[in-house]
């Protein structure tokens, strides 16, 4: 397998709560230091079965950084701190215990089809950041 960039956000392309959290990273990723791919594509797959995980029960999302992956609340606090600036802080929420967050996490994205909704097809981004999507 080719190498990937680092840092990778895998996202489930299909759920409208994580296109708007693409969005929002893009948007505070200042230094555009982040490149994303869908989960459902080949490389997401891929990526899933590298690091161990089953592509069958896929999280709503997943970064891969420095080598290691980053899955459920911890990955979004892996973004915050790439992010840097006043996300940065949040970060330091990792220091909550994992048993107390990932609880929350897991609540919306069980239910993040129910509540934000679902679309027809994958993210689609615009020519100036086509090159920060793989796949």
């Amino acid at each position: 397998m080719t190498p990937i960039p680092d840092p990778l956000v895998l996202y489930d392309g299909v759920c409208n709560l994580c296109a708007g959290s693409i969005r929002f990273v893009v948007r505070h990723d200042r230094a555009g230091v982040f490149h994303f791919a869908s989960i459902q594509s080949s490389l997401g797959r891929d990526l899933y079965l590298r690091y161990g995980l089953n592509p069958e029960s896929m999280p709503s999302f997943l970064v891969i950084s420095g080598g290691r992956a980053f899955v459920r609340s911890d990955a979004t606090f892996e973004v915050f701190r790439r992010c840097g600036g006043f996300l940065a802080v949040l970060a330091w929420l990792r220091w909550i215990p994992r048993f107390l967050r990932d609880p929350v996490y897991d609540l919306i994205a069980r239910n993040r089809y129910r509540w934000f909704g679902r679309a027809d097809t994958c993210l689609v981004p615009t020519p100036e950041l086509r090159s920060r999507f793989l796949e």
